[in-house]
């Protein structure tokens, strides 16, 4: 039975915070957020540095069986684009996380990601178009591009390019949060 008052956060080192301290990354702070707005949810952080959308799909189902969260955040693709993985594979995968999650009794909020063009424009557009694809297939709502507000600020990102620094975390959850506030519900 899922429980409405825990949010699930699948998600790779984007959400798993790497390269700064635990407490300055997007999912410490959404708990924060969320509590001091008067919503009282968990927030779980099962993000994994790495981690594919293949990855993702084997872990989902013990941590939905494990967490029953009312609401899964799915954060996962830029590895495998990064990577330069079948883009029908990650659409695939990302799409049965979706099922799963939402046959488990949770809502979703699908989190998309876009790559440099290393691989081309085709591969690049394709990728792009993963996450809207499945967000209106599957009915549900999409965050377009959880970077979109810091990605092009070098003052806003690591040396990699690729993760926000602490300075852009908050950011990162101004973006998330755009679609994720729809969907909560007040603690009563």
């Amino acid at each position: 039975m899922a429980s409405d008052r825990t949010i699930l956060v699948l998600g790779d080192s984007l959400s798993a915070g790497y390269g700064i301290r635990p407490e300055q990354g997007w999912v410490v702070l959404l708990t924060q957020r969320q509590r001091s707005q008067g919503y009282g949810y968990e927030v779980v952080n099962a993000s994994v540095s790495g981690e594919t959308s293949s990855g993702g799909l084997q872990r989902l189902p013990r941590a939905l069986q494990l967490h029953q969260p009312g609401l899964v955040i799915i954060e996962l693709g830029a590895n495998d684009g990064l990577r330069g993985l079948p883009v029908a594979t990650t659409k695939d995968n990302i799409a049965k996380m979706v099922q799963l999650s939402q046959a488990a009794g949770a809502r979703v909020l699908l989190v998309g990601i876009r790559i440099p063009p290393n691989y081309g424009a085709r591969y690049t557009n394709e990728f792009a178009a993963i996450f809207p694809g499945i967000a209106q297939q599957q009915h549900v709502p999409l965050v377009s591009f959880l970077l979109e507000k810091v990605a092009l600020d070098p003052a806003l990102m690591q040396e990699d390019g690729l993760h926000p620094n602490a300075r852009g975390q908050p950011l990162v959850l101004d973006t998330l949060w755009q679609g994720l506030e729809p969907l909560l519900k007040k603690n009563r």
